[in-house]
């Protein structure tokens, strides 16, 4: 009998478990996940076949632009999630699973007043030259933003309150389609051209484009029989003139570039958008392909066709900022009989003992750093004034990772593991880091020490290029950037300043309390001493009668 009593308080104990497992914590997982969702499907005009992309969700927080276009780094928030061969009117489903930025889940976004917004960006199918097929972004000529891509889909924005405690259905229905991309108008003074690259068509499978946009100097039309040294304005994918040329009168570069005493140059800026990210870094690389090779044997060969210039490494000159301030100087290092200068501005890191606030030689996670018994987050950017914490390293690939998966977010971590890194198994870019826990792949590391370190290159390499970069080399940048880019700055000056036999002879410059947008002076300022550093190497005897009319 008393075996029969503890059988039965046991069977109780178990029914109780069971009863409270599969009502009442069903009710209270319920109200963690949210019981909101949306479902978003789009038009059967849109396509007649299936589409293979991203969808995401954007609330907007008011209707002075739309909800996509309010997505941003200090953006609104908003959700992404990855769909293969959607039909259309099949459903699409964003609720508490889905990963979103600011907030990671739907339970975290605050109950209000949202402007909501729907987009499709749609992928293609790239059979790559190296056996891999990928599925990513084709840009059509905006830059690789998914939010204003020409051909990607989007609803209308619909007003509402929403709270994610309430249980609820809301329902997108996404009916239009992002018009072509507009290209400005040749004038007098600034003309484009766009060409199919053979090298990186091949590569990827399909058609890739090279552009340039060409700021034409002061009496180019008036004087057919001179030619003109160029400088070469790196940067992100635009399609304004080089320089921050402004055809408006009262413009003060305007007034420079069109008056009598300024000297002569014909200013470009390249256009060469990857499946990756705005812009290629203007090199080769497992990952995007041939572009360092595309651009000085198909682009710029194409521009000097065009356009009369001096057609001579010394009269080919470098600058830009960022992106283009580290492409300004790889250009020169890798190229350095190509070019005859480089005047690079706050460049991305040149040394990696500083990826935006990580080593990626000594740390063991990108995210956060082991401190003896302490663990900190790491600082991705900082206010250059007050040194606050702007964004954490977590929170800034959080934003990425819910932009796209595999690489495809289009963002800045994302783009520096598609140049600097190889190619994983399967053909999207071997991350040098995990994405959802930060730790670093030091094997991944190794690689882009050993082929895009920049600091790294020059001392392995200087025997043999520090005579061809002998006085080409000058650098600025704020010492209070933003993403702590001066310290890569700051160990390349350390190398260069060590040299000898040449030494470098170049120079390093530095804003106190200086920013990422800092500069030392205007682009009048620096294309005349970029004119007075060619009076002083161009070889005896050269024509820069075009620089001096």
């Amino acid at each position: 009998m008393k075996s029969l009593t503890y059988i039965l308080r046991i069977a109780a104990v178990f029914f109780a478990i069971f009863f409270l497992t599969r009502f009442l914590g069903k009710d209270n997982n319920d109200d963690k996940a949210s019981p909101l969702k949306f479902e978003i499907t789009y038009d059967a005009s849109l396509s007649a076949t299936p589409l293979t992309g991203r969808v995401f969700l954007c609330f907007g927080e008011n209707d002075e632009r739309e909800p996509r276009l309010q997505v941003g780094r200090y953006g609104v928030q908003f959700f992404g999630i990855d769909v293969e061969n959607l039909q259309p009117g099949e459903k699409v489903v964003i609720d508490a699973t889905t990963l979103g930025y600011p907030a990671r889940n739907l339970t975290e976004v605050p109950a209000g007043k949202y402007w909501l917004q729907a987009v499709f960006n749609k992928y293609t199918r790239f059979d790559r030259a190296d056996g891999h097929t990928l599925w990513m972004h084709n840009d059509q000529w905006e830059g690789q933003n998914w939010r204003r891509s020409p051909g990607n889909l989007i609803s209308p924005v619909l007003e509402m309150e929403v709270d994610p405690a309430e249980k609820n259905v809301v329902r997108l229905h996404i009916t239009d389609e992002i018009p072509p991309a507009e290209i400005p108008e040749d004038t007098r003074w600034v003309k484009r051209f766009k060409i199919q690259s053979k090298l990186l068509s091949e590569f990827w499978g399909q058609p890739i484009y090279l552009g340039a946009t060409v700021l034409l100097p002061k009496g180019y039309e008036e004087n057919p029989n001179l030619n003109y040294p160029t400088v070469y304005h790196q940067g992100h994918f635009s399609l304004r003139p080089p320089l921050g040329f402004s055809e408006d009168p009262e413009n003060d570069f305007f007034k420079a570039w069109t008056s009598d005493d300024f000297p002569r140059f014909i200013a470009v800026t390249l256009q060469h958008p990857t499946p990756y990210f705005d812009d290629s870094y203007a090199v080769n690389s497992a990952n995007n392909g041939p572009y360092g090779d595309a651009i000085h044997q198909e682009l710029i060969p194409e521009i000097e066709k065009r356009f009369r210039t001096i057609q001579k490494g010394y009269a080919r000159l470098l600058t830009g900022g960022s992106t283009g301030g580290w492409e300004s100087f790889a250009l020169q290092v890798f190229y350095p009989d190509f070019y005859g200068g480089t005047w690079s501005f706050a460049p991305d890191p040149l040394d990696f003992r500083n990826v935006e606030g990580f080593n990626i030689y000594e740390d063991t996670n990108a995210f956060y750093r082991e401190q003896g018994k302490y663990t900190t987050p790491i600082v991705n950017t900082r206010e250059p004034e007050t040194g606050a914490v702007k964004l954490t390293s977590e929170q800034r690939n959080l934003m990425e990772l819910v932009n796209g998966t595999k690489g495809r977010s289009g963002e800045q971590l994302d783009i520096w593991s598609a140049v600097f890194g190889p190619v994983g198994e399967d053909g999207y870019f071997k991350p040098l880091f995990d994405k959802e826990t930060g730790a670093i792949d030091q094997e991944v590391a190794q690689y882009w020490l050993e082929n895009y370190d920049l600091r790294h290159y020059l001392e392995q390499n200087w025997e043999t290029l520090g005579p061809k970069l002998q006085g080409k080399l000058h650098v600025f940048c704020g010492d209070m950037d933003n993403f702590f880019l001066n310290v890569g700055v700051y160990h390349m000056e350390t190398f260069l300043e060590s040299t000898t036999q040449p030494y470098y002879d170049g120079s390093f410059t530095y804003g106190a309390r200086g920013g990422h947008s800092w500069r030392p002076f205007d682009n009048a300022e620096l294309l005349r001493r970029m004119a007075a550093h060619l009076e002083k190497n161009a070889p005896y005897n050269d024509d820069l009668q075009g620089l001096r009319n």
